[in-house]
C-alpha cells in the first residue's frame, strides 16, 4: 500500500465483501431520463436510510410497469441503517430504478446482495461499524417479537394452519417510522420463537396501502380458492382506495393472490376481521364501521367470502375490532361472546351470527401505557381450544433501525366473579421454553429494608410470586429500577403509576412479571389484572429488588425464572 487512501479503499472492500456478500450491481447502461437500469441479480436491494433526512419517493419497473413504489428518508452518507426491498421475484430481469427528482444521485447508493446487512452505522474512516448485531441490538425486545427492519404497528391475520401460528402485521419495510403500510409476515411454531418470513400483502399500487385486517382457513373452500392439496387462507384487509378486500393463499400463507372482484364492502370503515360461524354456516365480518361522528362495528355475512350482506351494526368502538367466543369457568355449555375495539375495552353478550346483543360492559381489558389493535387468532385446533391474543405494543425504540414490537402473547378466558363475568389474561404457557435459571423461595417472612433477591441480576424475566395480604402498607418489586407494588389499603396493583383495582383472593395475592429489554409486563391474580408497559430500561440496572414497606408480609412462593433470548 503506497498511501492511506489505498489503505482506506482495501479496507471498504474486505468489509463489503467479508460482511455483506457481493453488493456488486450489474449494470445494464444508464439512462438519465428514466431513472438507473440494471439488472436484478440478487435477493435484495439495500436502500440507505437516515432518519430526518427528507423523504423521497423511489420507484421500480420492470417492463414499463411499475411493480415496487415506496418513500423513504433516503441518504447520501452516514445512513442510520440500511432497510431492503425484496426482488427475488424478479431475478434475471432489467429494472429501472428511480428516485423522483433526484436523478441518479441516490440511486447510486442503493446496492444489490444476498444478504441483510448485520451491521448498521457509518463512520468517516469505515464503511461500516460491525458491534451492532442482527436481534442483539441494544433495544431489540429478545422475546417479544419486532420486524427486522422498519416500523411495525397492529397484528393482522393471525391464524394457526398445519404447525404453524402466522403473524402478519402492519410494516413499513423502509422507514423507522409509520407509513408505505404492507403486510409483514413471520411464523412460529410456540408463539416465542419467529421466523420473519417475506412480504405477504404489497400495497395494490402507491396510495392504496394494506391496511389492518384477518385471516381464516376456508376448510371447506367456500370460496372455490382452492387449487392443491393445501386448505386455502383467505386474507381480509382494507385496500385503503378501494374499500375491505380479499386475497388468497395454496401454499400455507407464504404468497397471497388478490381477489379480482376486490373491493368486496364498500362503506366508510377499515380493519375486517373474519370468522367461520358453525351454527349458521356462513361467514361473519366484523369491521370498524364510522357513520359521520358515530363510530362503531359493522357485522357482514356471507356464503363464500366474496358477497357480503349488511346484517347489524353497534356503537361505540374505533379501530380494530374482534368478536370471539368463549366458555365461561371452562363449561362448554354455557358460553358468552366478546367484542372489543382497538383499546381492548371489552363488552360480553350474546351472539347469533348476525346480531350482537350486549349483556354487560364496556369492562377494561388492559390497564397499561402502550397496548393496542390487538387480535385472537383464528383457527386454533380443538384439541387445543385456547383463545391466544397478541397486541401491538406502542413502543418507540430510539436510535434504532426498527421501532415498535408486539406484546407478548397471552390466553384470554372468562370467569365469574364478584362484579359478574369478566375476562382474565395470562401469559402463554409456551414462555417456559426460554426459562433457564431458576431462583426459588418458600415461605419467607420479608421484611423491611431487606432483599432477598438481591445476588440477582439480568435483563429478561419470568417472575411469579404469592404473597399474603398482612400488615404492611404495600408490598412487590422493584425490577430494573421500576416499581411493581400492590397497595393494601387501596387494593390496587400498579406499574410507573398506572393502577388496577385487584380484590385479594382468600388473603392472597398472585402476580407474574414479565420482563423484555423495553416492557414490563404484570399479572395479578393468574390474569385478573393485565398492565403492559413500555418501559426502556436504563442499560446499567439489570437488578431486582423484592421489597415490603410499613410491615411485615408473608411469601407463600417466589420464582424467578432467567430467560434466554427467543432468537438464539
Amino acid at each position: 500500500m503506497k498511501d492511506a487512501s489505498q489503505f482506506h479503499v482495501f479496507i471498504v472492500a474486505v468489509v463489503l465483501l467479508s460482511g455483506l456478500g457481493s453488493l456488486m450491481v450489474a449494470e445494464a447502461g444508464e439512462n438519465p431520463e428514466q431513472g438507473r437500469q440494471l439488472v436484478l441479480e440478487k435477493k435484495y436491494l439495500l436502500v440507505p436510510v437516515k432518519n430526518g433526512a427528507r423523504m423521497r419517493r423511489v420507484v421500480l419497473q420492470i417492463d414499463g410497469k411499475t411493480v415496487r413504489e415506496f418513500d423513504a428518508e433516503l441518504a447520501l452518507e452516514k445512513p442510520s441503517f440500511w432497510c431492503f426491498l425484496d426482488i427475488t421475484a424478479f431475478k434475471g430481469k432489467t429494472g429501472i430504478l428511480t428516485v423522483k427528482g433526484a436523478g441518479k444521485t441516490y440511486t447510486s447508493k442503493m446496492v444489490q446482495s444476498d444478504e441483510i446487512p448485520n451491521f448498521e452505522r457509518w463512520y468517516p474512516n469505515r464503511m461500516f461499524h460491525t458491534n451492532v448485531f442482527l436481534y442483539k441490538e441494544r433495544h431489540r425486545q429478545q422475546f417479544h417479537f419486532s420486524s427486522r427492519r422498519g416500523w411495525n404497528n397492529d397484528p393482522n391475520g393471525l391464524v394457526y394452519y398445519k404447525g404453524e401460528y402466522h403473524l402478519y402485521y402492519q410494516h413499513n419495510p423502509y422507514g423507522w417510522k409509520w407509513g408505505n403500510m404492507h403486510w409483514g409476515h413471520a411464523v412460529s411454531k410456540d408463539l416465542v420463537h419467529w421466523k420473519e418470513l417475506p412480504i405477504a400483502i404489497y400495497p395494490h399500487r402507491f396510495g392504496d396501502w394494506v391496511f389492518s385486517g384477518s385471516a381464516a382457513v376456508d376448510w371447506g373452500n367456500t370460496a372455490g380458492f382452492k387449487t392443491g392439496e393445501n386448505d386455502v387462507i383467505v386474507a381480509a384487509y382494507t385496500s385503503t382506495g378501494r374499500g375491505e378486500a380479499i386475497a388468497y393463499s395454496n401454499d400455507r400463507g407464504r404468497t397471497f393472490t388478490e381477489y379480482k372482484g376486490n373491493p368486496v364492502v364498500r362503506h366508510s370503515g377499515r380493519d375486517p376481521k373474519i370468522i367461520w360461524y358453525a351454527p349458521g354456516k356462513h361467514w361473519v365480518m366484523t369491521v370498524y364501521d364510522q357513520r359521520g361522528r358515530s363510530r362503531g362495528i359493522a357485522f357482514y355475512n356471507s356464503p363464500d367470502l366474496k358477497k357480503w350482506e349488511f346484517r347489524s351494526r353497534i356503537d361505540g368502538y374505533y379501530e380494530c375490532p374482534e368478536i370471539f367466543e368463549l366458555p365461561v369457568d371452562g363449561d362448554k355449555k354455557n358460553t358468552r361472546w366478546v367484542v372489543y375495539g382497538a383499546d381492548g375495552h371489552y363488552t360480553i353478550g350474546k351472539f347469533d351470527g348476525k346480531t350482537f346483543t350486549k349483556e354487560s360492559g364496556k369492562h377494561r381489558g388492559n390497564f397499561g401505557n402502550c397496548f393496542y389493535a390487538s387480535q385472537t387468532f383464528n383457527d386454533i385446533p380443538p384439541e387445543d381450544g385456547r383463545r391466544i391474543q397478541i397486541a401491538w405494543g406502542r413502543i418507540n425504540t430510539p436510535d434504532m433501525p426498527f421501532n415498535q414490537c408486539m406484546l407478548f402473547p397471552c390466553e384470554l378466558t372468562l370467569h365469574t366473579t364478584d362484579e359478574g363475568i369478566r375476562m382474565f389474561a395470562k401469559p402463554v404457557k409456551e414462555i417456559e421454553t426460554i426459562h433457564t435459571k431458576k431462583h426459588a423461595l418458600k415461605n419467607k417472612t420479608l421484611k423491611e429494608g431487606e432483599n432477598l433477591l438481591s445476588g440477582i441480576k439480568g435483563e429478561l424475566f419470568d417472575i411469579r410470586a404469592e404473597f399474603e395480604v398482612g400488615d404492611a402498607k404495600e408490598f412487590g418489586f422493584i425490577v430494573r429500577g421500576d416499581q411493581v407494588v400492590y397497595n393494601v389499603k387501596e387494593q390496587q396493583l400498579a406499574c410507573r403509576g398506572n393502577k388496577a383495582r385487584l380484590k385479594p383472593e382468600n388473603g392472597k395475592i398472585r402476580m407474574q412479571i414479565l420482563v423484555d429489554r423495553t416492557s414490563i409486563e404484570a399479572f395479578g391474580n393468574d390474569g385478573r389484572v393485565y398492565i403492559p408497559m413500555g418501559v426502556i430500561h436504563p442499560a446499567n440496572n439489570k437488578s431486582i429488588e423484592l421489597f415490603t414497606r410499613g410491615g411485615n408480609t408473608k411469601l407463600n412462593d417466589l420464582a424467578v425464572y432467567e430467560l434466554k433470548s427467543a432468537w438464539e
